[in-house]
Order: C-alpha cells, then structure tokens, then sequence
C-alpha cells in the first residue's frame, strides 16, 4: 500500500440488531469472524495525551497463524493515515525489531472480526476486548487526496443506515487503554505485572500481550 492513504470512519454500535438488518437491507453479506491479536506500538517519547498527527506508529497482528507487521503515520487525524505492511514470519523477533527501531509496546487489542465489502469500502464489525462493538468504514484513496472529505462521505453513508451509532475519533489501542484505566481506577488496586498477566512494565498504563488484514474478508 505504499504511497497510499487508508481512511476510516469508526462508530461504537448502539442497536446490533438493527444494524445487521440495515447491512443486509443493502446486500452487505459479513464474513464469518477471525480473532485477531495486535500489538500497539508507539515511538519512544511519544504519550497518550499527546497529538498522533505526523507521528509513526507500529502494530504486529496475528490472524490465522499469519503474523502482519504495519506502520502507520496519521495525516490528517488519527484516522486518516499513511500505511505500510508486511507479512511477517517469526512475530517474536518482529516485535523485538521494532524495540530497537525505538517503538515502545502500548496496548494488546484483542477482538473477533467479521468483514464485508461494498463497491470501493471496507466495512468491518468488531467485537473488542474490554471496549464493545464497533463498525468500521475503510477507504483507500490516493496521497494527494483529501481524508477529511472522504471521511465526510463515509459518516453519510453510515448514517444512510438509519440505526443508532455513536462516532468516536479514538484508535482502538485509545479506546482500550481508556477503559482499562477506568477499570484499574475503580478498584485501585496497585498496578503490578502480576495482576494484568503479560504486562509490560508500565509507563502510565501499557499493556502489552504478543499480536493486516484489514476490514476486507
């Protein structure tokens, strides 16, 4: 995908039934679902609460025993980027690469995917760990063009469905991330690798576990 921009709409899902509905009203036929397990990584003083426009970000993904290396670089917002990927044959030592490239791990993202096409996008239903149900809309245009227009057009055709969405800027390692904390606040427990299994040591909040297809079946 190189030279290219991926952009991408995403909407917590209020009424998954009314919205399978609406998908298969259009001829929106979902794939069966794939577990996917990805890694965030984020450049060396780089912190959540900090802008992600301009800055690089990297993500290992394991999907059906393939492993998938992506960088990704926001442009307009942390929704319209610059993408790059690779398959990947050995996910250990990618992820020890990418430590040495000066990433750092964020957050594991863990989520059951089911996938569809329709014309020109990509459209994704994800039921994520620790943050719920969302729907993607994904549409890869050229360098010069502009991701917050096509951004426009892909909110109007996920309000053409008519069911109850709720739009978020955030990535998913943000979404995560938020609500983990919020759960780690409400029970105050010291935070220690030995009660978030996998857990890197934090700076902050990181959690990080071993992980493009992206919203294409």
């Amino acid at each position: 995908m190189s030279s290219a921009q991926e952009i991408e709409v995403k909407y917590r899902v209020r009424d998954f039934d009314g919205l399978l509905l609406a998908l298969h009203q259009r001829g929106i036929a979902l794939s069966t679902a794939v577990h996917q397990d990805d890694q965030a990584y984020a450049p060396v003083g780089w912190q959540y609460g900090m802008s992600k426009v301009g800055t690089s970000f990297a993500r290992l993904r394991t999907q059906d025993g393939r492993h998938l290396f992506t960088l990704k670089r926001p442009v307009e917002n942390e929704q319209s980027c610059l993408e790059f990927e690779s398959e990947v044959a050995d996910r250990e030592q990618m992820h020890q690469a990418i430590m040495q490239m000066g990433f750092y791990p964020t957050v594991r993202i863990v989520k059951a995917r089911r996938g569809a096409r329709y014309r020109d996008l990509s459209l994704c239903l994800d039921d994520v760990d620790h943050a719920g149900t969302f729907l993607e809309i994904e549409k890869v245009i050229g360098p010069s063009e502009s991701g917050l227009a096509v951004q426009a057009e892909l909110d109007g055709f996920a309000r053409s469905f008519g069911v109850a969405l709720d739009r978020t800027d955030d990535t998913y390692d943000s979404l995560v991330r938020a609500e983990l904390s919020n759960v780690y606040n409400m029970t105050a427990r010291p935070y220690t690798s030995a009660n978030q299994p996998g857990v890197s040591s934090p700076v902050s909040l990181r959690l990080a576990r071993p992980g493009r297809p992206d919203c294409r079946p």
